[in-house]
């Protein structure tokens, strides 16, 4: 199981993770990324199967949040027309250039059906690996006073880590949860987590963030 190895990875990465933070509840923001069924469905073009173990992780946080009245906002990665909006991304995966995945309007477009938002939650359609890039994530989340980021979701080196790059580099203070967040290899989610633990976020898990949003 994905999540299992999760002691292993924060042991590998603990002389990096030092950074500790106290998450603000009131200034908080789950931030779930790209939980789409391109990845997490069985007939999905680019299913991984450890996307869908994450699943049960992100819906606690989930409920935790609506509960305690934190925002939660959804992204999504799209394209409407991969000649037009997909730009380098579109060159780097074949699938996206030749529009078999991620398009606009599709069903593997769409977030998972365990996952979708709730009416008044701010749902995200972006072009790019981060979720800053051309949208306004940022202009959303400084409307709403937040200043403490929670990142889950999926691919955790790419849209995952990009996102919480920018978010660092706009002083948002970053949690990013290694057993919430996924990709296709154990060595590119260690490889990540310890360059954020590095120098960009604090790495934690579910059930260490759950206690700090239930105090």
């Amino acid at each position: 199981m994905w999540t299992d190895q999760t002691s292993k990875w924060l042991k590998e990465i603990k002389h990096f993770n030092n950074h500790t933070l106290k998450l603000r509840s009131r200034k908080a923001c789950l931030l779930v990324i790209d939980m789409q069924n391109e990845f997490l469905a069985e007939d999905g073009s680019i299913f991984f199967h450890y996307a869908s173990e994450i699943v049960p992780n992100v819906k606690r946080l989930v409920s935790a949040c609506r509960s305690a009245s934190i925002p939660v906002v959804f992204t999504g990665h799209v394209h409407e027309d991969p000649a037009v909006d997909g730009g380098m991304t579109a060159e780097w995966w074949p699938q996206i250039k030749e529009g078999r995945c991620l398009i606009k309007g599709s069903r593997g477009a769409q977030i998972y059906s365990g996952l979708k938002a709730r009416k008044g939650e701010k749902v995200i359609w972006k072009h790019r690996y981060s979720a800053f890039y051309n949208t306004d994530l940022e202009i959303t989340l400084r409307g709403m006073g937040v200043t403490d980021l929670i990142i889950t979701g999926v691919l955790t080196n790419v849209c995952c880590e990009s996102t919480a790059r920018d978010a660092f580099f706009r002083d948002f203070r970053v949690f990013f949860l290694a057993d919430a967040t996924a990709t296709s290899e154990p060595e590119f989610q260690v490889a990540t987590l310890k360059n954020l633990a590095y120098a960009f976020a604090y790495v934690t898990t579910t059930d260490h963030l759950l206690k700090q949003i239930g105090s």
